[in-house]
C-alpha cells in the first residue's frame, strides 16, 4: 500500500484503516505528509516520555496556539495545584453524587452528550466559583455547546468556529486579568489557580488557551469516558465486573485520546523507521491498545482482565511519563463513582441509535439512549404483575 493510498483511507475510515493496517504492518506504518503512524507499545511510551530528547517539547494539556505552556517547573506546579483543588472539590461534593444522578440522568437521558453535560455539572464550580460573573458562566456552558459535545464543531461552519473561539477567550482573558487585580489569595477554582501562576511564560492569553484545557479535559474526555463506559456496559448487559475494571476495559478499547503527534527534534530510527524534523510521529493509543502480543482477545469488551492486570505496558489512554493528564486518576474514581451509584441502585435500559463512534480530535461513543429505574420500583413493579 503507497502513503498516498494510506492516507486516503484513513481519511475516509481510520478506525477502519487501524484495524487492517495493524498488526500486519508491524510496529508502524507511513501515511503522506510525512507522518509516522506509531502502534508498537515500547516505541510509543519511549515517544512520549522523550527521555532522550529525541522529540520537541510537547504536552497534549498545555499545547497552545504558541507551542507548549511554560517551563516544565511551571508546568508542574499548576498540575500539583490543581490535583489538590480537583480533589477537595471532588470530595466534598460526593454526596451529591447519587442525587445529581437521579436528577439529570433518570429516568432517560441521551448519550453522549448527557455524559458530557453531567460531567461538567460537577465540575463547573471548580472551574469558576460560582458568584463568577454571569457573562463568564454563560461563556463556558457556550464553549461545552459549541465545542466539546461530539460532533459539535462539524455543525458549524469554520468562520463561526473562529468568531466563537475568539470571543470565548477573550472573555477568559478578561476573567483572569480581574482575578490577577484582586491580587494574591488562595485559589477557590482553575481561574484563581492559574491568575496566580508567574513566570516570563505565564501570559494572560496562553493561560485563558490552558483553561480551556482544563474544560475540554473535564467536560469533553472524561464525559466521554463514562459515555464509553455505560455504552459497553448496555451493549454486554450480563457482565458483573467491578465499574473499576469496565472503566479501564472502555479506556483501553476506546481511548478518548486516540492520537498524540510528536515533532522529532533530530533524525533517529522508531520502530525499525527513519524519521526526521521534516515528519511527525503520530502515537495511536487505540492501536498500542489492541496489540495481540499484549492483550489476550483484544477486540473483545472483558473487564475481567484487569483483575490481575497491573501498569501493562501496552495501556496508554492518558498519555506516558510526566507530561500525562493532570488529573488522570481523579477522573478515573469520579466514573468508577458513577457507573457504582447506577449498578446499585438502578435496572438499566439500553438503546443504541448508531454503531460508529463520533471520531474528531477525541473519540466519542456512539449514540444511545440510557434508561435508568429504581430498583425499588422494579420490585414493586414485578410484584404487581
Amino acid at each position: 500500500m503507497t502513503e498516498p493510498d494510506s492516507a486516503v483511507q484513513f481519511q475516509r475510515d481510520p478506525l477502519k484503516f487501524l484495524d487492517q493496517a495493524f498488526p500486519a504492518a508491524g510496529g508502524a506504518v507511513w501515511l503522506a505528509d510525512r507522518q509516522l503512524l506509531l502502534a508498537e507499545p515500547l516505541a510509543a511510551r519511549a515517544v512520549l516520555v522523550n527521555g532522550e530528547g529525541r522529540y520537541e517539547d510537547h504536552s497534549d494539556f498545555f499545547h497552545t496556539r504558541k507551542g507548549t505552556f511554560g517551563s516544565r517547573s511551571l508546568q508542574e506546579e499548576i498540575g500539583r495545584s490543581s490535583r489538590i483543588l480537583l480533589r477537595t472539590h471532588l470530595h466534598a461534593r460526593a454526596h451529591e453524587l447519587p442525587a445529581a444522578v437521579r436528577k439529570a440522568l433518570a429516568p432517560t437521558s441521551g448519550w453522549p452528550d448527557a455524559g458530557n453535560w453531567f460531567v461538567y455539572r460537577h465540575f463547573v464550580d471548580v472551574l469558576a466559583v460560582p458568584d463568577s460573573p454571569v457573562r463568564l458562566l454563560r461563556t463556558l456552558d457556550e464553549i461545552v455547546e459549541r465545542a466539546v459535545l461530539a460532533g459539535a464543531r462539524q455543525r458549524q461552519s469554520r468562520l463561526r468556529r473562529a468568531l466563537f473561539r475568539f470571543r470565548a477567550l477573550r472573555e477568559l482573558r478578561q476573567a483572569i486579568r480581574q482575578r490577577r487585580a484582586h491580587g494574591s489569595r488562595p485559589p477557590m477554582d482553575v481561574l484563581d489557580l492559574l491568575a496566580g501562576a508567574v513566570g516570563p511564560d505565564a501570559t494572560v492569553p496562553e493561560l485563558a488557551e490552558v483553561f480551556l484545557s482544563f474544560l475540554f479535559a473535564a467536560a469533553g474526555s472524561v464525559g466521554f469516558v463514562l459515555g464509553w463506559s455505560l455504552y459497553l456496559l448496555g451493549m454486554h448487559p450480563h457482565t458483573d465486573a467491578d465499574p473499576a475494571w469496565v472503566v479501564r476495559e472502555a479506556l483501553r478499547l476506546w481511548p478518548v485520546a486516540w492520537l498524540l503527534g510528536r515533532r522529532p527534534a533530530r533524525p533517529h530510527e522508531i520502530a525499525g523507521f527513519a524519521v526526521t524534523p521534516e515528519d511527525e510521529v503520530v502515537v495511536c493509543p487505540y492501536a498500542v491498545h489492541r496489540d495481540p502480543q499484549y492483550w489476550t482477545d483484544p477486540e473483545s469488551f472483558r473487564p475481567e482482565r484487569w483483575a490481575s492486570a497491573r501498569d501493562p505496558q501496552a495501556f496508554i489512554p492518558f498519555g506516558w511519563g510526566p507530561r500525562r493528564c493532570v488529573a488522570a486518576a481523579l477522573s478515573l474514581q469520579l466514573v468508577e463513582d458513577i457507573l457504582r451509584i447506577i449498578r446499585d441502585e438502578y435496572r438499566m435500559s439500553f438503546t443504541p441509535h448508531e454503531t460508529q463512534p463520533s471520531i474528531g480530535p477525541a473519540l466519542a461513543p456512539p449514540r444511545f439512549t440510557l434508561g435508568l429505574t429504581p430498583h425499588r420500583l422494579s420490585i414493586q413493579g414485578k410484584g404487581g404483575d
